[in-house]
């Protein structure tokens, strides 16, 4: 199979070599009806190795979500062949409904209608805690 220039379309790259499923997953790919393409430990001068998803259509992705699970990962968005924006990511200071509280105190464990909202408060250790109970959140989508 040979893997086209993508003419209107998302590219993540810089993807932690053997993370791609998990964001495949994570972010439904499997779901849509367009070619997604996975290129798993391809080579990289900067990262040694790394992962590439290719989209063949512009969708809407949560740049939170993504940030979280892996930050590093570029995103390029790609119109008519070229692309027009290009995000890396990091960590983001805020995550709402991504992750869920494990406290069963929390006001958010008994308020179903609460969003759960967890805060960056250490960046080296991607340590996140609950906005209601301070409670660490858990480290199921993280690495």
């Amino acid at each position: 199979m040979i893997i086209g220039q993508i003419k209107d379309g998302i590219v993540l790259d810089h993807i932690t070599a053997g993370n791609s499923i998990r964001i495949y997953d994570i972010l439904g790919l499997g779901d849509l009806d367009c070619t997604v393409a996975m290129i798993k430990n391809a080579d990289s001068a900067k990262m040694g190795r790394k992962d590439i998803i290719k989209i063949f259509r512009v969708i809407d992705i949560d740049f939170a979500v993504l940030g979280y699970i892996d930050p590093g990962v570029t995103v390029n968005i790609i119109q008519d062949g070229k692309i027009v924006k290009r995000e890396k990511l990091t960590l983001p200071e805020r995550v709402t409904n991504i992750i869920r509280c494990k406290n069963p105190r929390c006001i958010s464990s008994t308020e179903q209608e609460l969003p759960q909202v967890f805060r960056l408060v250490d960046p080296e250790k991607k340590l996140y805690r609950c906005i209601y109970c301070d409670s660490d959140a858990p480290k199921d989508l993280r690495k």
